[in-house]
């Protein structure tokens, strides 16, 4: 009975170890199947994921910006950075010393002991350029990585820095046409896609490009409307005048008002874009854009301007001049009125060529403060204009439920309300367009762009435009003004106000002299704004500060541009 149960435990026992290597052969089969579909067939996607992380992008460069007539403004140079790692040392301190101290011109023992130091990544030298570069990298140093990378440069120095802003690569922050066209200027349209080691080195395989993997992209270029020689101009007559009358700054803008294009703007103080970090914010920033200001009287083209619109005068109408006007509690009075204390019974020219603040508080109060809130929303102000620069304010216009007598009355000769350089350009266009507000802009778009991005707004009838641009006309022919020409009808107008305090409350003993105009008037082709702040010494006017300004770059402009003369052209 013994016997027969040992066979049968042995049979059971061998029955169970055929058992254990059928199951461990079929693992192993199926171990071996899961291996070759995992290396082979990469069914996990372990050559896709292990691609991805040694995949990057060849070098992309921001495209170039250019003037209208094809000057190159901002452009991308490559530059290196050097370092050594400290892993990858075949060479002693003293022996990388010796070999690159000569080239990076830099002192040996400064660079030896920069070579002791105790850390992975030693920076030996930033910024350094591609000849430098290349004697490095002849050496065959495998301890000394290159970094490559951009840095923006600026051809021009400070030529239309406040318009082409800067870019910092390093924060990535801009300003100006570099962070409004940011998207266009880092915009590829097709990258090119390498394989890189954990080093840094380039996988070259079949499939590797070895021109196209060392070759730098770059983004889309950028033509402006700005006219690198009219910009020149305006910036240089600009800065006499300021450093002529101590101001505090003062802006030109020149823009063309049949399409918003704007040819120059130049913003002083001015600061060089390629040293912008040594720049102060009161250099960089574009204040005609941020900075509102009470008109003066450039504003009594509008108050006119509105009146014609809304049928509360002509071209004919005549308007009692007493010379001075009591609004609520506060006397109003012209600039002349010592000399000229009673001019009866005026038309809008002597409006004009007088800079009358009786006569422009009588048409504004010929609209009831709803009409006129109504045409100066038409003309652009309380609101931004859409210009395609960054930091751009609505400026100040109070709604009508709040205005009061003086603030009607004042806001007839440019004190009701507070405005910004490029609103006083794109509302005066308008008198210079057939009575069209274009959006200004200073990238030069293709027609579609510019379908979608410049706005037209029909402000007064083309009839009452050329009206109000004959009257300014004819009081700029009729005067003594510096800005008449022997071959060009100019249609103009001055202003001087008062400076707020920063605050708000009250106004300082500083004033803000500025003049509008266009030319020529019979078909205007430019209109030219000219503002100083804060001109000290000698008589201190719109007239004396501002227009000498505005003839010396209309002068020139006439000449870059040639406009054709029109002189006894206009009816």
């Amino acid at each position: 009975m013994k016997q027969t149960q040992k066979p049968n435990k042995n049979k059971i026992f061998a029955e169970r170890i055929m058992l254990l290597q059928y199951i461990f052969v079929t693992l192993l089969v199926l171990f071996i199947m899961y291996l070759f579909a995992v290396q082979v067939l990469d069914i996990r996607h372990f050559r896709i994921k292990a691609k991805k992380q040694r995949k990057a992008y060849s070098f992309v460069m921001r495209g170039n910006i250019y003037d209208r007539t094809g000057i190159k403004l901002a452009t991308d140079t490559v530059y290196y950075d050097i370092f050594a790692r400290k892993a990858d040392f075949i060479h002693t301190p003293e022996e990388l010393a010796k070999l690159l101290a000569p080239i990076l011109k830099i002192s040996q023992m400064n660079l030896t002991e920069k070579l002791k130091q105790d850390t992975p990544m030693i920076l030996i030298k930033k910024n350094v350029d591609r000849q430098t570069r290349d004697r490095i990298a002849k050496l065959n140093l495998r301890e000394i990585p290159m970094d490559k990378k951009s840095i923006r440069t600026y051809p021009q120095g400070t030529l239309a820095a406040h318009v082409l802003g800067y870019y910092n690569f390093d924060a990535d922050i801009a300003s100006g046409v570099e962070y409004s066209a940011k998207d266009k200027l880092e915009s590829v349209s097709k990258g090119v896609d390498i394989e890189i080691t954990p080093k840094g080195k380039i996988i070259y395989n079949l499939s590797t490009d070895p021109v196209a993997a060392t070759t730098s992209i770059r983004g889309s270029d950028i033509t402006l409307t700005i006219d690198a020689a009219v910009q020149h101009v305006c910036e240089k007559a600009l800065m006499n005048s300021i450093q002529k009358f101590n101001a505090f700054r003062g802006a030109v803008i020149v823009m063309n008002p049949r399409n918003g294009e704007i040819l120059a703007y130049a913003v002083y103080p001015y600061f060089n874009p390629n040293n912008f970090k040594s720049a102060t914010s009161f250099q960089t920033k574009n204040w005609t854009l941020t900075d509102v200001f009470p008109p003066g009287s450039t504003f009594k083209t509008i108050t006119v301007a509105s009146a014609m619109e809304l049928g509360k005068i002509n071209k004919y109408s005549k308007i009692n001049d007493t010379g001075k006007i009591k609004v609520g509690w506060w006397t109003i009075k012209n600039y002349d009125y010592a000399k000229h204390p009673n001019p009866g019974l005026i038309d809008l020219v002597y409006l004009f060529e007088h800079s009358s603040n009786v006569a422009s508080v009588i048409v504004a109060q010929m609209m009831n403060k709803y009409e006129y809130h109504d045409m100066l929303k038409k003309f652009g102000f309380g609101e931004k204009t859409g210009i395609d620069l960054p930091g751009e304010s609505a400026g100040l216009l109070k709604p009508p439920a709040k205005w009061d007598t003086s603030d009607h009355a004042s806001m007839g000769y440019g004190y009701g309300s507070s405005v910004t350089a490029i609103q006083m350009v794109s509302a005066v266009s308008a008198l210079a367009n057939d009575g069209v507000r274009v959006t200004p802009h200073v990238i030069k778009y293709s027609p579609e762009e510019e379908a979608i991005k410049v706005r037209k707004t029909q402000v007064i009838s083309p009839e009452n435009a050329r009206i109000v641009t004959s009257l300014l006309t004819e009081s700029i022919n009729r005067s003594r003004s510096p800005i008449k020409s022997d071959s060009y009808n100019i249609a103009a107008k001055t202003g001087t106000s008062i400076k707020p305090k920063e605050n708000g409350a009250g106004f300082t003993n500083k004033l803000y002299t500025s003049i509008v105009g266009y030319m020529p008037s019979s078909d205007p082709q430019v209109l030219i704004y000219v503002i100083v702040d804060s001109a000290q010494g000698g008589e201190i006017w719109g007239n004396t500060v501002a227009a000498p300004i505005f003839k010396e770059i209309s002068t020139q402009v006439a000449h870059i541009l040639n406009l054709q003369p029109d002189k006894n052209k206009l009816n």
